[in-house]
């Protein structure tokens, strides 16, 4: 056997990069799973909905559960491909399993809330969306033929942009004390997504400063192609949704702020006006990372085995 077959045991205790460390560690501490979230304490409130809002949450949920398929059958498969060390690896390893756990805690609503038939009708009418289709094809185009550095990209659109259409409604809804612990499960996913995607974006820096800077200018106007292009088919995703309960416009601006923040995670200026001020401020409200309490012992929220988990700082992902 040569030296370049051999198998090499991954050491904790030595890292080229401080912030695989410090991922993992947060990624662990934030774990949870969907089946310890009463979700059917839910119901009476899922009972008083109109039936244009059950269609906007059930689509909605549809869609979020398509792009957590497509990120942990494919993106994070994409990302593994070229990682730095052994600790990067593992770190996507874990990211990938909570896509899993995300995708399938949508699952956990839909049996909770819909009856057979209904949950069947979800899933026919996401996996013929014309707009979640697109953005899918156009993401996993990028997962299989593009460069590294463009597979970075593609995920942190994803975890910091796309999602946030759908995540939009349940905030809404957690803002004027509805569906509360639907929205538990989606500030959870909002807290992992968060994570994923700083993470992705500073091993995107990583990346970039390396380039030339005529490399750089060429990706650059890659990246700010391709989000114009993924907003332009979300605005279009946003109006086919929104429209039947008049919140439109207001998504959009949600829509746009998250672009912003996607951007930042790439070390990118901002693309469109908007601010955290021009959003709802009932949906910002939701966004909080905050623990609900529910009964300790059989009924418990995001805080359950979870201890104090301060959010990583800024400058936990400064490039030197």
């Amino acid at each position: 056997m040569t030296e370049s077959e051999q198998y090499a045991a991954i050491n904790w205790n030595s890292f080229e990069d401080i912030l695989d460390k410090k991922t993992w560690e947060k990624l662990t501490e934030q774990f949870w799973l969907d089946t310890r979230i009463p979700i059917s304490n839910d119901l009476d409130d899922w009972r008083n909905l109109s039936s244009i809002e059950k269609t906007l949450v059930e689509r909605v949920f549809g869609g979020l559960t398509l792009l957590d398929t497509l990120q942990s059958q494919d993106g994070i498969s994409a990302l593994r491909q070229d990682v730095r060390s052994p600790h990067e690896e593992a770190v996507l390893n874990n990211i990938q399993f909570m896509e899993s756990v995300h995708a399938k805690s949508y699952s956990s609503i839909f049996s909770t809330l819909n009856t057979p038939r209904e949950i069947e009708e979800i899933f026919n009418w996401t996996n013929s969306n014309v707009y979640l289709q697109e953005k899918a094809a156009i993401m996993n185009d990028i997962y299989q033929t593009g460069s590294p550095l463009q597979k970075k990209v593609a995920s942190v659109f994803l975890e910091t942009f796309l999602f946030y259409s759908g995540f939009y409604t349940p905030l809404y809804y957690l803002g004027i004390n509805k569906l509360p612990n639907v929205a538990e499960i989606i500030k959870l996913i909002i807290r992992d997504e968060s994570v994923h995607g700083t993470y992705i974006g500073y091993k995107f820096q990583l990346g970039f400063n390396e380039l030339s800077e005529d490399e750089q200018k060429s990706l650059q106007g890659w990246i700010y192609e391709l989000l114009y292009k993924l907003y332009e088919n979300e605005v279009k995703y946003t109006e086919l949704l929104y429209d039947t309960v008049g919140w439109t416009e207001e998504v959009k601006v949600y829509l746009r702020y998250n672009g912003n923040k996607a951007l930042m995670n790439l070390g990118m200026a901002p693309l469109f006006p908007d601010t955290a001020e021009d959003v709802n401020p009932i949906v910002m409200n939701g966004m909080s990372a905050g623990t609900s309490n529910h009964d300790f012992f059989s009924q418990v929220g995001n805080g359950y085995l979870l201890g104090v988990v301060e959010p990583m700082q800024k400058e936990d992902y400064e490039i030197l």
